[in-house]
């Protein structure tokens, strides 16, 4: 049993050895160097899994319940790969339950790059798609955006003049992404800040219109 504001870790699933280990020995490693803060106070972990699972790709299908957490070393996670670069490196070992299937899947709408997703039991049980997974500041507008019959995408990284920029809120367009920006965070020099919906109609049909281009449905 789950309490809706428990924290639900999304981890990204990029190979079926992996999920193997999770389904039949019940446990999921998390190099230490690259863990979310908050790693030892998740309850749940779910697995986003990438291309590797063709028709499940870029969807989450599975989630566990946590069960506990040690650090160990990598070769002892994996003794059969002793010579590996990061055999030596400390690892979160989360102890999982059985693995649960989530109906319906969780799709992303587009491709997009994820690591590490946190949200809340209440959020991941109701969730549609993937954006609607984050706990952030930008619900209001992010909700303004769909109801207006928008796809915005949520903490999306934006290339500008060769700088990568993570932003608020973001919508691809058929010549460019309308980026958002929410409060202080920095973002590229072409992004609204703090934007009206006439606004946010303004750019995306001088960019040519929204592109869709659904990737997990």
């Amino acid at each position: 049993m789950f309490y809706n504001e428990d924290r639900v870790l999304i981890a990204v699933m990029n190979n079926r050895r992996d999920l193997e280990i999770a389904r039949d020995q019940g446990w999921y490693r998390i190099p230490v160097n690259h863990a979310p803060p908050s790693v030892a106070e998740a309850v749940v972990l779910a697995f986003y899994f990438t291309r590797a699972f063709g028709d499940e790709k870029w969807a989450i299908h599975w989630y566990a319940a946590i069960r506990g957490h040690e650090l160990v070393r990598r070769r002892d996670l994996l003794p059969a790969a002793p010579d590996h670069p990061r055999a030596e490196e400390p690892y979160y070992k989360l102890q999982i339950s059985p693995l649960i299937r989530r109906e319906p899947p969780i799709p992303s709408l587009r491709w997009r790059r994820i690591t590490f997703l946190e949200s809340s039991w209440d959020r991941f049980l109701a969730a549609e798609e993937i954006n609607d997974l984050y706990v952030a500041g930008d619900d209001g507008l992010f909700v303004t955006l769909k109801e207006a019959g928008f796809w915005p995408e949520r903490e999306f990284e934006v290339l500008e003049g060769g700088v990568a920029y993570t932003v608020d809120l973001a919508i691809p367009c058929q010549q460019g992404t309308l980026a958002i920006r929410l409060g202080d965070r920095p973002g590229p020099p072409t992004a609204l800040r703090n934007p009206s919906l006439a606004s946010i109609y303004r750019r995306v049909k001088e960019l040519g219109g929204e592109r869709r281009d659904p990737a997990g449905v």
